[in-house]
């Protein structure tokens, strides 16, 4: 009877990281459907996860999703009071900056899935 290969823990490691910037990236992409919900919760894991990240490629994509997060919560603020002119004007401020998240998550996922960095 042959007895089982050991598992490289380095390869287990790469492959339980690589899911859960999988699911990270999900979270982020679909954080419309909560509310942005979802999206907190990812950055919270974000920065859990990067603390511990030694992966140059990794820490691009957590640095990345962080600062995508961020950039969009100050667009967001700054984009409320045209909520106040009339509807119209803040429906559209959000409608841009959701679709700029949405492609800012779509396009680091696709690169993260490359194997490529987040940031050119």
């Amino acid at each position: 009877m042959n007895e089982a290969e050991p598992i490289d823990v380095v390869d287990v490691k790469r492959s339980q990281d690589r899911t859960i910037m999988h699911v990270l990236y999900a979270l982020h992409t679909f954080a419309w459907v909560s509310m942005g919900v979802l999206a907190v919760i990812a950055v919270i894991a974000n920065y859990i996860k990067r603390a511990d990240e030694r992966d140059a490629l990794y820490v691009s994509h957590h640095d990345y999703m962080i600062s995508t997060f961020w950039w969009t919560v100050l667009w967001l603020v700054l984009a409320a009071p045209l909520w106040l002119l009339l509807v119209f004007p803040g429906w559209m401020a959000y409608t841009v900056i959701g679709l700029w998240y949405l492609y800012r998550c779509i396009r680091g996922w696709l690169r993260f899935n490359d194997g490529q960095p987040a940031h050119v």
